[in-house]
């Protein structure tokens, strides 16, 4: 990869499955050595543009570069210049941890000497050289995570994928494995591309793309994004909702919605605006939050949803599609 090669660049990629469009023709470069996310609910897309990234599946369309690889015609070399760490689990639980990682190094063909002593190096930075002996099934949630991690670092790639890194994790352990990669990122020169759905993860990149239904809706830093929204979201509580927002609309002009269960809406000041709100909305308001603007507030403004509303869209459309599909046997 030259000096001043993007780690990946990606133009007008689209995969379906059938009638189904996973990915819609989205853009993107990641810089050398940079931290880059992608932010959407589960069902976005997301692991689906990794897989293709990854090599794991074709793409139907566009042109994808990792690590100065075609990932169609070079795919041989690419798999040499990434290290990958699936949502699902995939180490073998009843070898030890050092037993895996040298199963792993012998697939990549590395050198008995120089595998020994990335072993040492990597089981050293992922925290686990004092259990490098011990049977993984015996690790933790977190502890398997870290050599997972490791694992895809061992044989030195330059474009590290993390496809939901921390799902499934306690909050404590996930503040952990952040801990591990905000080591990796001052310890190696490597460039990172992470999947997450959680906004907290997000704020660690340099840089984000937040999907939605397979698109691209918006790139940029994290405090970028917040700053481009511009409005506080405020949410309140009331005995009927559908009159709220009418009346919000009818006596403010703005447009408000039910969002994770309260009528929610955006605007500059909110607190200088809650006063005004309290004393013309014509109706009993039993609670008020005001937040400042968040990642959620950014997919909200350019999705007019939320993660969690689309999330719960995502899961209500899969379970009717199953239902469809046991109704055909």
């Amino acid at each position: 990869m030259e000096p001043d090669e993007a780690a990946v660049s990606v133009r007008g990629l689209r995969k379906t499955y059938g009638e189904v469009e996973a990915v819609r023709g989205i853009d993107l470069d990641v810089e050398q050595r940079e931290m880059f996310g992608f932010l959407g609910p589960n069902g976005a897309g997301k692991t689906t543009a990794i897989k293709i990234l990854c090599t794991i599946a074709e793409p139907t369309g566009g042109s994808v570069t990792v690590a100065g690889c075609d990932v169609v015609t070079d795919r041989a070399e690419l798999r040499r210049r990434i290290g990958v760490v699936f949502q699902e689990p995939t180490l073998d639980a009843y070898l030890t941890a050092e037993q895996n990682l040298r199963f792993h190094g012998e697939l990549y063909g590395m050198p008995r000497k120089v595998l020994r002593d990335r072993m040492d190096d990597v089981l050293e930075l992922v925290g686990l050289a004092d259990r490098r002996n011990d049977q993984v099934l015996k690790f933790s949630g977190g502890m398997k995570r870290r050599l997972e991690i490791g694992r895809g670092l061992l044989h030195a790639p330059q474009v590290l994928f993390l496809d939901e890194p921390t799902i499934g994790l306690d909050p404590q352990t996930r503040a952990s494995i952040w801990d591990y990669i905000g080591r990796l990122r001052k310890e190696t020169d490597i460039t990172i591309f992470v999947t997450t759905h959680y906004m907290d993860e997000a704020e660690y990149c340099d840089r984000i793309a937040i999907m939605n239904r397979g698109e691209i809706v918006v790139t940029g830093t994290p405090d970028g994004l917040k700053r481009s929204i511009g409005s506080d979201r405020v949410q309140i509580r009331t005995e009927d909702d559908e009159r709220a927002i009418e009346r919000i609309r009818d006596r403010f002009g703005i447009e408000a919605a039910v969002h994770d269960g309260m009528v929610t809406f955006a605007v500059p000041g909110g607190a200088e605006f809650v006063p005004k709100l309290f004393a013309d909305l014509g109706m009993d308001i039993q609670t008020v939050t005001i937040t400042r603007p968040s990642l959620d507030d950014v997919f909200l403004s350019y999705t007019g949803r939320t993660i969690a509303d689309s999330e719960s869209a995502a899961e209500g459309s899969a379970s009717a599609m199953a239902r469809a599909f046991q109704g055909r046997r």
